[in-house]
C-alpha cells in the first residue's frame, strides 16, 4: 500500500517541472493523476510516463486564466474518477524580477491572473465536494518570495504572498472541515520556468541575487516533490495553514 493509494490527486503546471515530478511521485505511492496544463505536448509527455508506470492518469488542457477551463477540469476529473482528494495549485509564472519602478501593467495582471486568481478559482471549485466528503487537501506552490521581500520582482512577490495568505485563510476557515491547505516555499529550483528566463530586470535580478552566495545548494524537482507528498498524506495530518521554506535554510540566513 502507497502512502496515496486510490487518492486522486490534480496537479496544474504539470506537465514539466516541480509539478510533473509531483505528478510522478505521487503515482509512485498509488495515487491516480490528473495531468492539467496549457503545454499539451508536456502534459501528453507526462501522462506517458504515468502510464508507463502503471498508474491511472488522464491529461486536460487547462488554461488557468479561463475559468470555465478550471471548472471543467474539476468536473472532468469527477467524470473520470468519482471525486477528488487533492488539489495541487502548481501552475504559475515568473515576471522577469522587474522591480517596483519597472514592472508593467501588463505583466502585473497575468501574473496575478495565472498566480493568484487561478488558485482561488481552482479552490472555490473543490471545497464544496471536499465538504461533501468531510475531508479534502489542496497544496500550493508558494515562494520563498512568498515568506521574504527580495527574492523576486514585485509582481511575482506580492502573487506569492497572497498565495501563502489563502493557504492560512483556507486552513483557518475549513480545518473544522477536516479540510487542510498548505503552501510550500522553494528557493532555486531550476526547472523550465527559472532557466527560460528572459528579458531580465538587471536591477531586479541584482537585489534578488544579494546572499546567494550564502545558499549552500540549489533545490531539485525531486527534493520538492517529496515535500507535497508529506504534505498530500497522512504523515502530515496536523499541520494546516503552513508554508514550508523550501532553500535549505536561505531565507535564515
Amino acid at each position: 500500500m502507497g502512502r496515496l493509494t486510490d487518492k486522486v490527486a490534480v496537479i496544474t503546471g504539470s506537465g514539466s517541472g516541480i509539478g510533473r515530478q509531483i505528478a510522478l511521485t505521487y503515482a509512485g505511492e498509488g495515487a491516480k493523476i490528473v495531468v492539467a496544463d496549457f503545454n499539451e505536448e508536456g502534459m501528453d509527455q507526462t501522462v506517458s510516463q504515468l502510464k508507463e508506470m502503471g498508474a491511472e492518469a488522464i491529461g486536460i488542457k487547462v488554461d488557468v486564466t479561463v475559468e470555465d477551463d478550471i471548472a471543467s477540469m474539476i468536473d472532468q476529473t469527477v467524470e473520470a474518477f468519482g471525486t477528488v482528494d487533492v488539489l495541487v495549485n502548481n501552475a504559475g509564472i515568473s515576471d522577469n524580477m522587474l522591480a517596483a519602478s519597472n514592472v508593467t501593467d501588463d505583466v502585473w495582471e497575468r501574473v496575478m491572473n495565472i498566480n493568484v486568481t487561478s488558485v482561488m478559482r481552482a479552490t472555490r471549485k473543490v471545497l464544496p465536494i471536499f465538504q461533501e466528503k468531510g475531508q479534502g487537501n489542496i497544496i500550493n506552490m508558494a515562494s520563498i518570495s512568498g515568506l521574504t521581500g527580495g527574492r523576486g520582482g514585485l509582481a511575482y512577490t506580492a502573487s506569492k504572498h497572497a498565495v501563502v495568505g489563502m493557504t492560512k485563510n483556507v486552513a483557518s476557515q475549513y480545518g473544522p472541515d477536516n479540510i487542510r491547505c498548505n503552501a510550500i516555499g522553494p528557493a532555486h529550483v531550476p526547472t523550465p520556468l527559472t532557466t527560460n528566463m528572459s528579458n531580465i530586470d538587471t536591477f531586479g535580478m541584482e537585489v534578488a541575487t544579494r546572499g546567494v552566495n550564502m545558499m549552500t545548494k540549489a533545490g531539485t524537482t525531486e527534493e520538492i516533490a517529496n515535500i507535497a507528498l508529506f504534505l498530500a498524506s497522512n504523515e502530515s495530518a496536523y499541520i494546516n495553514g503552513v508554508t514550508i521554506a523550501a532553500d535549505f535554510g536561505w531565507s535564515a540566513y
